[in-house]
């Protein structure tokens, strides 16, 4: 996973990897013929959402409307692989937090939502990949798979935070860091990461996201809605409140 056959490719050069090839596949190249296969679904996918004049009144720390929507039934993203769990099975709040790790805001609101869960025992949090901005967000994505698969859920979680926590960008090779800085086995993660099962994985949970129509980093599903957006902290804390309240994101009325 050497970071400059990584890097030195761009977007453009996307339906190389589409081509037939005759030279063996590399670990390299596997990261970035992911990210090609993963777009070819995203590209064809038509969101399966309700219409937005069913949204809720919901705004955002500074006030600012959010986008917002039910989301059916059948994409609920409890079905998914590779969802990382924090929180007592039996919690009564479910929040899905769909994000990309090159994301501004993903960053932010890693720090907040921490912050939330630990205040409140009664909340479990799934986080799902929708690896979009980036090559290196897919590399990066499928290194925490990894550290998932072979550490289990509380280490993937570390690593989670701990990867948002590290400065730049995030690929390959600074998700391999982190991973290495945790004291887990590198090698071992590496070649975890190139297998067609963590691929799988990273190509569901996007399709996903793509199918609810979330179209920003990061979005939120909870009590059977969509947020497109990061409220902030205090507003999150709200909805949360409502879910646990009255089972939806605003109690007192909506649209």
């Amino acid at each position: 996973m050497g970071v400059s056959a990584r890097q030195s490719l761009s977007f453009s050069k996307r339906n190389e990897f589409l081509a037939p090839d005759k030279s063996p596949p590399t670990r390299r190249l596997a990261l970035l013929s992911l990210l090609a296969l993963a777009a070819l679904p995203i590209l064809a996918a038509s969101p399966l959402r309700a219409q937005d004049d069913s949204a809720f009144p919901l705004r955002d720390d500074a006030g600012e409307p959010m986008r917002n929507f039910r989301i059916p039934s059948e994409l609920d993203p409890a079905n998914l692989p590779g969802v990382i769990w924090r929180g007592r099975r039996d919690g009564d709040v479910i929040l899905y937090e769909f994000f990309d790790y090159n994301c501004a805001y993903c960053r932010k609101a890693a720090a907040d939502i921490a912050a939330i869960a630990q205040s409140d025992p009664n909340l479990r949090v799934g986080l799902v990949n929708n690896a979009i901005l980036s090559a290196g967000s897919v590399q990066a994505a499928k290194v925490q798979q990894s550290v998932l698969r072979l550490y289990g859920p509380a280490k993937a979680y570390e690593f989670h935070e701990r990867l948002y926590a590290a400065r730049g960008g995030a690929n390959g090779q600074t998700a391999l860091m982190v991973a290495g800085a945790m004291g887990l086995d590198a090698a071992k993660i590496e070649q975890s990461a190139d297998s067609q099962t963590v691929g799988d994985v990273i190509r569901r949970q996007t399709r996903l996201a793509e199918s609810l129509g979330l179209a920003m980093t990061p979005s939120f599903v909870i009590a059977g809605v969509a947020i497109l957006g990061w409220p902030g902290e205090k507003s999150l804390r709200e909805i949360i409140g409502n879910a646990r309240k009255c089972d939806q994101p605003v109690c007192d009325g909506k649209k």
